[in-house]
C-alpha cells in the first residue's frame, strides 16, 4: 500500500474531491427547484417542504465531525465509499414517497447521512499533498459543490417539466450521485508520513531570533481556543444567510414574476392556470439564478484560494461578508425579473462559496494539518445548524407574510454579525514543540 501511496500523482485526490463535492452540490444546493412541484403534487406549505431541506442539511453537517474522525483515523477511501453507497439509496427511495415523513427520512436523514460521510474527508486529504499551495488546493476540492447545483437547477427544472413530477429526478440523479461518489472515493489516499512534494522545501524561520520548532494543535488543544468559537460563530452566520438564499431563492424568483405577469395581465395570481406555458418558462428562468448562484460558487473556490495564498483569509474574509450583507439586502426587490435576479444570485453565490475554502484554510493556518479533520469536521458541524434554521426559518415568515422580504432582511443583519466576529478573530498562539 505505502508504495502504491507514494507513487499516486498529487493531483488524482484534486479529482476526488471535485467529484465527492459535485456529488455534494447536486444533492444540496439545487432544492429551491423542487419546492413549488412538491407543493402542487402533495399540498404541502412551503415550510413542510422546506423542513426537508433543513433536515438534509443539519445532518450533512453534523455528520462531517465524525467523518473527519474516522477519515483521521482508518483513511478517507472507506469513509467516501460507504457514504456513496448510503447516499444513493437514500435518494432511490426519495423517488418513491407518499408523505412528507417519508421525504424527511430518505432525503433528510438517509441522503442527508451520506452526503455528510463524502463532503469532509477529501477536504482534509487534497492539502496534504499540496503543502505549496493548500488555500488552492481546498479550493479545487470543493469546487464541485458549485458545479453541482450549476447542473442540477436546469437539469431538476426540465426532467420536472418533462415527467410533471418531482419524484423521478431522484430515481436518475440518485444513480449518477451514487456512481461519482464511489469513483471519487478510489482517488483519495493520506500521503505517507514526511511527504512532501518533489522540489518544494518548506519556508525557512523568519530573519531575528533564534529558530523555533512549532506543532500543531490537536483536536483537544483546538475546542479550547477562543478563536475556534469565534470562527464557529462566523460560520454559522455566513451559512445561514446562504443557505437560506439557495434553498428559496428560485421559489421567490417564481413568486414575484408570476406577480408581475399577473398584473400585466390584470388579474390575481392564484387566477393563472398552475400549467400555463407562461409558469413554466418562469419556472425556467427562476432556475437560471440556481446556476447563476451555483457557477460562481464555484468559480470562487478556485479563485478565492488563490487570492488568499497571497493576501491571507482575513482580508478575503471582511470583503466577502460585507458584500454579502449588501447583495442579501437588494434580493427581494431583485426577483421581479430574473435578469436582476440572476446578477443579485451571482454576487452571492460568490460571497457564499468564498467561505468554503477560506474556513477551511483559516483552521489548517490556525491549527495545523494533523488534526485537521476532526478539527474542520467539527467546525463544519455550524454549516448543519445554519442549514436547519435558515431555510426553515424562510419557511416559517413566508407562510406567515407571503413575501421573501422579512427572510432576507433577516438574512442580511445575521450576516452582519459574522462580519463582526470576523473583524475580532486572531490567529492563536503557536504551541512551541
Amino acid at each position: 500500500m505505502s508504495s502504491e501511496v507514494k507513487a499516486m500523482p498529487r493531483w488524482i485526490p484534486l479529482v476526488g474531491g471535485v467529484l465527492g463535492s459535485t456529488t455534494c452540490g447536486l444533492l444540496l444546493y439545487a432544492f429551491s427547484v423542487f419546492i413549488k412541484p412538491l407543493r402542487t403534487q402533495f399540498g404541502w406549505t412551503t415550510a413542510e417542504v422546506a423542513l426537508a431541506y433543513a433536515i438534509v442539511c443539519l445532518v450533512f453537517g453534523l455528520m462531517t465531525f465524525p467523518a473527519g474522525r474516522l477519515s483521521d483515523k482508518f483513511g478517507p477511501r472507506v469513509v467516501v465509499f460507504t457514504g456513496a453507497i448510503i447516499l444513493c439509496i437514500g435518494f432511490m427511495l426519495t423517488s418513491t414517497i407518499k408523505t412528507k415523513y417519508q421525504l424527511y427520512l430518505y432525503y433528510g436523514l438517509i441522503a442527508g447521512f451520506g452526503g455528510g460521510l463524502i463532503y469532509l474527508p477529501p477536504i482534509a486529504t487534497a492539502p496534504k499533498w499540496w503543502p505549496d499551495r493548500r488555500a488552492l488546493a481546498t479550493g479545487l476540492s470543493v469546487v464541485g459543490l458549485g458545479l453541482g447545483s450549476f447542473i442540477m437547477g436546469p437539469l431538476a427544472t426540465s426532467m420536472i417539466n418533462y415527467f410533471g413530477s418531482a419524484l423521478p429526478v431522484f430515481k436518475y440523479v440518485g444513480a449518477a450521485m451514487g456512481i461519482m461518489a464511489v469513483i471519487a472515493s478510489l482517488c483519495l489516499s493520506n500521503p505517507p508520513a514526511g511527504w512532501k512534494p518533489a522540489g518544494w522545501t518548506p519556508p525557512a524561520p523568519k530573519e531575528g531570533g533564534a529558530p523555533k520548532s512549532y506543532r500543531d494543535y490537536t483536536f483537544n488543544e483546538t475546542i479550547k481556543t477562543v478563536q475556534f468559537w469565534l470562527l464557529y460563530l462566523a460560520y454559522f452566520a455566513g451559512s445561514f444567510a446562504g443557505l437560506m438564499v439557495i434553498g428559496h431563492i428560485a421559489f421567490h424568483g417564481q413568486l414575484e414574476m408570476t406577480k408581475v405577469l399577473a398584473a400585466a395581465k390584470g388579474v390575481l395570481p392564484e387566477a393563472i392556470p398552475k400549467d400555463s406555458p407562461e409558469l413554466k418558462t418562469i419556472a425556467m428562468q427562476a432556475s437560471y439564478a440556481v446556476s447563476s448562484l451555483a457557477a460562481f460558487n464555484a468559480l470562487v473556490r478556485v479563485l478565492i484560494g488563490a487570492i488568499a495564498d497571497k493576501v491571507g483569509t482575513r482580508v478575503c474574509f471582511l470583503f466577502t461578508f460585507a458584500l454579502q450583507t449588501l447583495a442579501l439586502i437588494a434580493l427581494f426587490p431583485a426577483g421581479k425579473s430574473y435578469i436582476t435576479l440572476c446578477l443579485v444570485a451571482i454576487v452571492i453565490g460568490w460571497n457564499y462559496g468564498s467561505m468554503f475554502t477560506l474556513f477551511p484554510a483559516t483552521c489548517l493556518q490556525y491549527y495545523g494539518p494533523t488534526a485537521q479533520g476532526s478539527n474542520y469536521g467539527l467546525l463544519f458541524t455550524s454549516w448543519g445548524l445554519a442549514g436547519f434554521a435558515g431555510p426553515f426559518v424562510a419557511g416559517i415568515l413566508l407562510d406567515a407574510t407571503k413575501t421573501y422580504l422579512a427572510p432576507f432582511l433577516v438574512a442580511a443583519v445575521v450576516e452582519a454579525i459574522g462580519f463582526l466576529l470576523l473583524l475580532i478573530v486572531r490567529p492563536p498562539e503557536k504551541k512551541h514543540a
